[in-house]
């Protein structure tokens, strides 16, 4: 930093704000710090008083805090995010399409423990839509050095740290599964709701199978879901470890590889995950035991799932482990999901 006459600094950078007050009108920063002074700024600054400036004096070995900001947001920004100028130092990413939002949470800690530097972004693996600001980052200093910099290139490598997986529209079968149901001894309750969460989606939903609690009368109907081409199989009804609950060993029974069955999620914590094998190739697909709690409860494991399965992931035992810290929904009055701790 040095301190040079305003008259002399065209093309210098500010290192602080420059203040404005007319008194009952204005009391704000006229220049901020980071601002490049043009010629038409000059007479701006001698009419608030500034006949002297402290500048940034370039030095090798260190970036201005837009350079350094533009570094951040080239490891950033991956598919379907789109920047905002470097402002301040500071750049934000939004969302360029709805999707699913995907954060490697290794290196954003990683970057973010370097020290000076800051990414802030909303939660990963949750939805967003076109136009939402999902991440923001900048450098604390007004410049930075460069070698630590080139450490946020090396800890990042090529892959960026946020993303958007776009979402798809599928195709799925519903089954569901009671005898009590299935013999109309009461009314179907669980399938509007599924029908329902499948909506908020897009999903295209092929029809209902009503199964008695019979494990091949299940078997048959997740078989003809899949031979019918779904892209997801999902059977309610029958989820818990009573003798008489055999909804479990109908997935287990179908599946080519069962991810979970439980999840340290309430409401929830009966969820199962199984995949199978497509016929003819392409992705697996997901068929899931859904327990007892969707059919009543405002926001469960369902509505942590589901988006992540119609963007088209593939979850695996890990991403379930890992749902406990924030896998307690409050049951607020007033439900402000996604805006809430509920699983994150």
């Amino acid at each position: 930093m040095k301190q040079i006459r305003t008259q002399d600094a065209v093309g210098t950078v500010l290192c602080h704000d420059i203040t404005q007050i007319i008194p009952g009108k204005v009391k704000d920063a006229v220049f901020r710090k980071g601002h490049i002074v043009t010629e038409e700024d000059i007479p701006v600054l001698l009419s608030v008083g500034k006949e002297h400036l402290y500048v940034w004096e370039a030095r090798e070995g260190l970036l201005h805090e837009n350079d350094a900001a533009e570094i951040l947001r080239q490891v950033c920004q991956g598919a379907h995010l789109s920047p905002s100028e470097a402002r301040e130092g500071k750049i934000e990413l939004t969302a360029g399409m709805d999707g699913l939002l995907k954060t490697d949470r290794e290196k954003l800690n990683r970057v973010n423990a370097l020290g000076e530097i800051v990414i802030a972004s909303r939660h990963g693996d949750f939805p967003v839509k076109k136009g939402d600001k999902v991440a923001g980052m900048r450098v604390v200093p007004l410049v930075i050095e460069e070698e630590k910099m080139e450490q946020v290139r090396e800890l990042c490598g090529e892959e960026a740290v946020f993303s958007i997986l776009p979402f798809r529209q599928i195709k799925v079968g519903i089954v569901t599964t009671g005898s009590e149901v299935y013999h109309g001894r009461i009314r179907d309750q669980f399938t509007p709701v599924v029908e329902a969460k499948l909506r908020e989606w897009d999903a295209q939903i092929l029809g209902n199978i009503l199964c008695s609690d019979d494990v091949s009368m299940e078997q048959d109907a997740i078989g003809k879901w899949i031979r019918e081409g779904a892209d997801m199989v999902v059977c309610t009804g029958g989820m818990s470890v009573d003798p008489d609950d055999r909804t479990p060993l109908a997935i287990r029974s179908c599946a080519d590889e069962v991810i979970t069955y439980g999840a340290p999620v309430l409401p929830g914590a009966m969820f199962m995950l199984a995949y199978r094998r497509r016929p003819g190739g392409g992705p697996d697909i997901p068929v899931l035991g859904l327990p007892g709690c969707v059919m009543y409860a405002g926001r469960t494991i369902f509505d942590l799932v589901l988006p992540r399965l119609v963007a088209g992931e593939r979850l695996s035992r890990e991403d379930f482990t890992g749902m406990g810290e924030g896998g307690l929904c409050l049951n607020c009055p007033v439900c402000t999901f996604p805006n809430c701790g509920f699983g994150k």
